[in-house]
């Protein structure tokens, strides 16, 4: 028996809506979101004593691009863009909720100084996964983030730039020491907290996985 095209559609996006809830959902399900009402979830993979991999599902973020010296400049001006987005500059002047992390794509091996692109990313809430409002901000867009297995290394403190690079630096040795395949051009610079928050912070540096991610058995 065939479905009618109504019915049909309907099934569509309720399985639509549970995949969305199984990549973007409530904060007590993950230890690192403490501040906002959701969270990115992910499926763990595998895990070493340097790094873990993670299998994250397709998502929606909205997304901006700054171009600076200092990661910090670009990123407090990408920032604040994201930030009236999520405040009604967007087609509804909805107020959307803040989600965890926030995440920011450079190349790696970056020179001190060198001028680079950092691209900014705030994760839409499971509400607006499905038809996010369009921003009212030509620098700003919606993009989607592909399923994708990620390595993942996490640390404390605050995400300053260098910090951020030895992490990425010390993730790339790790990897390169298993023979491990991954996207080597750029990473992602992750971040869970808000400046407010002084204690238990948590960051982390990700390469996107390519093949079957490598977590070699530590020695007994």
């Amino acid at each position: 028996m065939k479905l009618p095209g109504r019915n049909i559609a309907a099934v569509i996006g309720f399985l639509l809506v549970l995949t969305t809830e199984a990549s973007v959902g409530d904060s007590s399900l993950s230890e690192f979101c403490s501040e906002t009402k959701e969270c990115l979830l992910y499926t763990p993979v595998c895990q070493t004593e340097e790094y873990e991999v993670r299998n994250l599902s397709s998502t929606k973020w909205v997304t901006t691009e700054e171009t600076s010296r200092i990661m910090e400049m670009a990123t407090y001006t990408a920032f604040r863009r994201l930030f009236k987005y999520i405040t009604g500059a967007n087609e509804n002047g909805a107020n959307i909720e803040m989600t965890s992390p926030v995440i920011i794509k450079s190349k790696t091996n970056k020179g001190w100084f060198e001028s680079c692109t950092y691209t900014m990313s705030f994760l839409l809430p499971s509400e607006h996964q499905l038809n996010p409002p369009k921003p009212s901000d030509s620098q700003v867009s919606i993009t989607e983030m592909p399923g994708m297995n990620v390595y993942v290394k996490s640390y404390g403190g605050w995400m300053m730039s260098y910090r951020a690079r030895d992490k990425e630096s010390e993730l790339m040795d790790s990897l390169e020491s298993v023979g491990a395949m991954y996207k080597k051009d750029f990473s992602y610079a992750v971040g869970y907290d808000s400046p407010m928050k002084m204690f238990n912070r948590h960051n982390e540096v990700w390469f996107v996985a390519e093949g079957t991610p490598v977590c070699p058995a530590t020695p007994a």
